[in-house]
């Protein structure tokens, strides 16, 4: 079980930016497809974004496509998630998780992921 740990949000106004990461203990992280996911007070867990394990394949929820930016760096077992253009919206905890099963496919559903980090809180301000 790989261990993972988000950081980097916070509260921005509307149309801002913040950059997200989600940092794995280890050297196997590279076996693992990563997804973000986030959910606010009263709602469901939702998909945000995912990467394959070489990071060469990347899906991204409708919503949220051509704002966020996921990527990952194997070399220092961290993935990146960059969002611009935030809206009220966005608010939420958001997680990252890890799939090890089948790491070379990305997957939406949250039951699919191994293990989780504690999240982080973006607030974004209208």
């Amino acid at each position: 079980q790989v261990q993972l740990v988000e950081s980097g949000g916070g509260l921005v106004q509307a149309g801002g930016s913040l950059r997200l990461s989600c940092a794995a203990s280890g050297h196997t992280f590279s076996s693992y497809a990563v997804g973000w996911f986030r959910q606010a007070p009263g709602k469901e867990r939702e998909f945000v974004a995912g990467i394959n394990w070489s990071g060469g394949s990347t899906y991204y929820a409708d919503s949220m496509e051509g704002r966020f930016t996921i990527s990952r760096d194997n070399a220092k077992n961290t993935v990146y998630l960059q969002m611009i253009s935030l809206k009220p919206e966005d608010t939420a905890v958001y997680y990252c998780a890890a799939n090890y099963r089948t790491p070379r496919n990305i997957l939406i559903r949250p039951s699919s992921y191994d293990s989780w980090g504690q999240g982080t809180q973006v607030t974004v301000s209208s």
